[in-house]
């Protein structure tokens, strides 16, 4: 990898970071969709929908999508932040991402957290309640609450940018090695140790306790990467990329165990902190092989476009704020339909992805006339 100084100036879209976040959206699709046949019951209490029909290998391939969609999501939207910045000032900056982030998550949070909640009731036969309890307030954003958590880190970058603070230079794999540890030991520390694990909700923001930091350290990287332009020379050789690829399979097997043991004894396990720093060691060395993986695998062998990938590329966006209640209506339809899970599960795929992409895309069309 070229580790310049100045960013190459490029006006066109750079195809693969468009198709790098549009697939990353598909997978935390993917992921969502595995909540309602997961075999765990992890999920059933919460999820929008909750199928008696469950499915045991969607649980493990959920846990693979929960390690690395978020980050990716976070690299890429740190990586997009800077190019905006030349041509705009501190204060149009924060009202373009307000406008881009905020505005669609409070509308969200006003409409589809109710809806939500009506097809979580109605999907299980259970009466439905007072208004004043359809709205987040009362509820977690759910999904939705990467929006306000995306928007912060841009507040915090711009606040850094204007304070002009002076940071030694530091190449980015020192940066890649230096989140892998920090990120590591703040989980560990704050979910192993302190014992806040879980989630802090709040009616602005809702955040995991355990990732904020790592969320924030992997959107710093991406904003690293595009200023030394890490992605400006196709490397000669792939011996990195090879090995990874070969590798990567030990940690998430490693960190799947770890998720998957305490169940294996539903009394009297006991969670110690050796069981914590495995889970939390596993979970970073699964990130730093899938992170790369994903990130390199698109830059190398998917940097193109054409017209599938352009219209999914501007509805991703979209995609990603509905899916969920596409999720929920098109699952409460196949839960009384007398077919097996393993053939549910692709129909409410192609379903939901299909679905929400048109729905986007009848929408864009719509405000394009207007």
């Amino acid at each position: 990898m070229s580790v310049n100084e100045v960013p190459a100036t490029n006006k066109n879209r750079i195809h693969w970071i468009d198709n790098l976040r549009t697939i990353t959206i598909l997978l935390v699709v993917l992921y969502h969709i595995g909540g309602v046949y997961e075999a765990g019951g992890i999920w059933g209490w919460f999820w929008i929908v909750d199928d008696p029909d469950t499915i045991t290998w969607v649980g493990f391939v959920g846990i693979i999508f929960d390690v690395m969609v978020m980050p990716i999501m976070f690299f890429v939207s740190g990586y997009l932040t800077p190019a905006p910045l030349k041509n705009k000032t501190g204060w149009e900056f924060i009202k373009g991402k307000a406008k881009r982030l905020l505005l669609p998550w409070l509308i969200a949070v006003l409409t589809l957290i109710p809806i939500y909640k009506f097809i979580f009731l109605y999907s299980r036969n259970l009466p439905q309640e007072h208004w004043s309890t359809y709205f987040h307030i009362t509820n977690s954003q759910n999904w939705l609450w990467f929006l306000p958590v995306l928007f912060a880190f841009n507040m915090l970058y711009i606040l850094l940018k204007k304070l002009d603070i002076k940071l030694p230079k530091i190449s980015f794999k020192a940066a890649v090695t230096g989140t892998f540890i920090i990120g590591f030991v703040y989980s560990f520390l704050i979910g192993g140790i302190f014992g806040f694990r879980s989630w802090t909700l709040t009616p602005l923001i809702d955040f995991e306790n355990e990732r904020l930091l790592l969320y924030f350290m992997v959107f710093l990287l991406g904003v690293l990467a595009f200023k030394q332009n890490i992605f400006a020379e196709i490397p000669q050789k792939k011996t990195l990329y090879n090995v990874a690829n070969a590798v990567a399979w030990i940690p998430v097997t490693l960190y799947i165990f770890a998720r998957v043991w305490p169940f294996f004894f539903p009394e009297g396990f006991e969670i110690t902190p050796l069981y914590r720093l495995i889970w939390h060691f596993s979970f970073y060395l699964s990130l730093l092989c899938l992170l790369y993986i994903m990130v390199v695998s698109f830059w190398l062998y998917l940097d193109k476009t054409g017209k599938i990938w352009e219209e999914l590329n501007k509805n991703s966006y979209g995609v990603y704020i509905i899916h969920v209640i596409m999720v929920g209506i098109f699952g409460t339809l196949l839960l009384n339909v007398d077919i097996p899970a393993l053939v549910k599960y692709p129909l409410l795929i192609l379903s939901t992805y299909l679905g929400s992409n048109l729905l986007v895309s009848g929408y864009r069309s719509l405000r394009s006339r207007v």
